[in-house]
């Protein structure tokens, strides 16, 4: 609240008038309650029974049917959906805020709800009238949950391979046949119903992405029939037993045409951009869990002395105190503390683009959530598993065990690098169609908005300003040197990805250090400046090494690189 000042944002968006202080934190607190009495203590049930595959059926573990129907039925899952729909009305940043509760406590059940708002955002924009009436309200209250259907064994990430089929019915409806894989929660006990969005792909449709539509295939029709929709199998996985990954059959079902043919990854990717922050929110939930777990072991566990002189009255030999336990911590820390400020930000952000009253305001805002998102989704993700890794590491051979918990959250943890566009996608996207496309002119703009408020004469501001500076020269030289190379953007785009991420990351921890330094946060100081300083040691000196990287790719850039000649 005092880094953001998220209700003096909101209080600008007139549907948001009435969503002060109070009401936020009364929200949360709640929120809080609810995920901590009954999502939590599920946790470690979804890991170990995981889900069950039986004649085409899937049960979820112990306790996730009842759990899920006390969440919709609360409200939370239509917390941001609009009143008009049967939702809340509440801004988006704080279904995101519960979201990170969520992924933190549980994330194999908090799949089952993570599409929602997508598929809501998805039908509400792009539905017929006809659609919205039947299923938007159902979908928005999370009665009835959704699935995303774009995976097929052949083609992965290229969804130009798509080979799933809608046929034309004389009733308007159209006969969907193909086979998906990977899709979360494809079949389970939780609702009765399940909304599927599927990509495919019309008769007379050109190949490629451009020829793909969006059809809305339920699983159990408006007449009450069951439609010809099949789960063949679960998929036996390294983490998320408690969330079903299916394959996915479709028989000549039913379905309905979802926006224009054709024009189906416009209608998709917007339940993809919306999906994309909640994952980058699940890395900084995910992380936060791993923190906590290995803090507190840290403050329990005694080992050798530490070395060094010392004014603490904490025992010599608690491992909290040792400089190598420290740095782990205390990094962790700074990437979870930067990443909420930044992933609640481009919250705010979406609430500003989505109902501020200024169009010039809105244009803004959306310019900061598309260059935005993508950093967030691939950079959260990969500290949530590479950091948690680390902080298993405190554990010592206790955090390989599994009674600690803290290898479920590194497993549970991977997969987000790689749904919802794998993290090199996601790197690609920034640079190809975010940056080059317009030869920099968005990213520039974006960081001049960046710096409007920075001083110079404050240290961490002069750091940002620094890092503004460097990504904008070395954006300058791959915009020149990617007219006469196309595969040099390729080659760095993981690598620029990361420059932006840790310019953010400073801008983020700027702003903190600035309420700190005003004096009206108040508490344990610190606690934040132990993680500010880890992030000056240990985290944003990789700025300078990942420019010398794309430098020395850019000198190189005329050179054949490759396994083969």
């Amino acid at each position: 609240m005092e880094v953001l000042r998220a209700p003096g944002v909101l209080a600008q968006l007139p549907c948001f008038a009435e969503c002060d202080d109070d009401l936020m934190q009364q929200i949360l607190g709640e929120a809080g309650k609810f995920v901590a009495a009954e999502i939590a203590p599920l946790n470690r049930v979804g890991d170990e029974e995981g889900c069950v595959f039986q004649a085409g059926e899937v049960r979820t573990p112990a306790g996730f049917k009842s759990a899920y129907q006390s969440f919709w039925q609360a409200g939370w899952a239509s917390l941001s959906c609009a009143p008009e729909d049967g939702g809340q009305g509440q801004p988006e940043v704080l279904n995101q805020v519960l979201y990170e509760m969520l992924s933190a406590a549980n994330h194999g059940w908090t799949m089952a709800p993570g599409l929602l708002h997508g598929a809501y955002e998805c039908l509400k924009h792009h539905g017929s009238e006809a659609l919205k009436l039947r299923y938007l309200e159902k979908i928005a209250s999370g009665e009835w949950l959704a699935t995303m259907c774009l995976t097929e064994a052949h083609a992965g990430s290229d969804l130009g391979q798509v080979r799933t089929r809608g046929i034309a019915q004389p009733d308007g409806s159209y006969g969907i046949s193909g086979t998906k894989i990977f899709i979360s929660g494809g079949e389970h006990d939780l609702t009765a119903n399940i909304i599927h969005l599927v990509l495919g792909r019309l008769p007379d449709a050109p190949a490629g992405p451009k020829g793909l539509s969006l059809f809305l295939v339920p699983k159990v029709l408006p007449d009450g029939g069951r439609n010809a929709v099949y789960c063949d199998r679960i998929e036996e996985k390294m983490g998320l037993h408690g969330s079903p990954t299916c394959v996915m059959r479709f028989e000549s079902a039913t379905g309905w045409l979802v926006g224009e043919a054709g024009r189906g990854l416009n209608a998709m990717f917007v339940m993809m951009n919306a999906a994309r922050l909640h994952v980058g929110l699940q890395g900084v939930g995910l992380l936060d869990a791993a923190w906590q777990k290995a803090d507190a072991y840290s403050k329990e566990r005694r080992q050798m002395r530490a070395p060094g002189p010392r004014a603490s009255t904490e025992p010599a030999d608690l491992i909290a105190i040792h400089p190598a336990m420290r740095r782990i911590l205390d990094t962790q820390r700074a990437w979870i503390d930067g990443g909420r400020v930044l992933a609640y930000r481009t919250a705010l952000e979406l609430d500003i683009a989505r109902h501020h009253a200024n169009a010039e305001r809105r244009a803004q805002a959306e310019r900061w959530c598309s260059l935005v998102t993508p950093v967030l989704k691939a950079s959260l993700t990969q500290q949530a598993f590479y950091g948690g890794s680390e902080c298993l590491q405190v554990f010592g051979g206790h955090g390989y065990v599994r009674e600690w918990g803290v290898e479920q959250i590194v497993r549970d943890a991977r997969v987000a690098m790689i749904y919802e566009g794998t993290n090199e996608i996601q790197a690609i996207d920034l640079l190809m169609r975010k940056v080059l496309v317009d030869n920099g002119a968005a990213l520039y703009a974006f960081l001049s908005e960046l710096c409007g408020a920075l001083d110079r004469n404050c240290e961490a501001d002069a750091k940002v300003m620094q890092f503004v500076d460097g990504l904008s020269e070395i954006t300058a030289s791959l915009v020149l040197a990617a007219s006469h190379s196309v595969e040099l953007p390729y080659w760095v785009a993981d690598d620029y990805l990361r420059l932006v991420a840790l310019l953010l990351q400073a801008w983020a921890w700027a702003k903190i250090d600035t309420v700190l330094r005003s004096g009206s946060a108040g508490g344990n100081i610190a606690r934040w400046s132990t993680p500010s300083q880890a992030l000056q040691h240990w985290v944003l000196p990789e700025f300078g090494m990942r420019l010398g990287i794309i430098k020395s790719r850019l000198a190189a850039s005329a050179e054949p690189v490759g396994i083969y000649p």
